[in-house]
């Protein structure tokens, strides 16, 4: 469910501009971002720093679509979203003690400070990566062709991605100690 709540915006892009064009969708878009901040505020109280971050840049990047009726700057945004993350991915080699994948998922998984690392490194490629490709796409093939990259392309590499993470991870995972100790 909550798989369906992160990407209703991309969805209601996508639905959008399969029945309208690139400037409802935008606004669909926009709209379905509010929304989705603003049913996780009222479910949780509190608000995920990534959808804040892709509101901000929806309503930047979408807004300015809509008011200088150009798509260039609302295909553009996933590639900024991208290229942040990895900002922040990068980031998180130099500040703290622990990378940010290693800060999101120690909690499940126990594995060494170089795999960390490694994974890192390679979530901050595959952000970068997917930034240039988006861009690739963008200006290289029709408007339809792109708003189905974005859609499925992206998120297909994405759970490739994932799937080929998982199996890095599993190899590399260190067994938790769960035996109680003796009184």
């Amino acid at each position: 469910m909550k798989i369906l709540a992160d990407f209703f915006p991309i969805l209601l892009f996508f639905l959008a501009y399969q029945i309208y064009d690139i400037y409802v969708a935008t606004a669909a878009a926009i709209v379905g971002s509010c929304l989705q901040v603003g049913y996780f505020w009222f479910r949780n109280h509190r608000v995920e720093k990534m959808h804040l971050v892709t509101l901000a840049l929806l309503i930047l990047f979408g807004g300015l679509t809509l008011i200088l009726r150009d798509p260039l700057f609302i295909k553009w945004k996933p590639t900024v979203v991208n290229w942040l993350f990895a900002v922040v991915f990068l980031g998180s080699h130099v500040i703290g003690d622990k990378t940010i994948v290693e800060r999101m998922m120690s909690h499940a998984v126990t594995l060494p400070t170089e795999i960390w690392v490694r994974l890192n490194a390679a979530w901050s490629l595959f952000f970068i990566a997917s930034g240039i490709l988006n861009l690739y796409v963008a200006f290289n093939y029709p408007e339809a062709t792109w708003v189905n990259f974005k859609l499925f392309g992206l998120l297909g590499l994405t759970m490739v991605f994932v799937v080929l993470q998982a199996l890095y991870m599993a190899r590399h995972i260190q067994e938790q100690d769960t035996t109680p100790e003796e009184s």
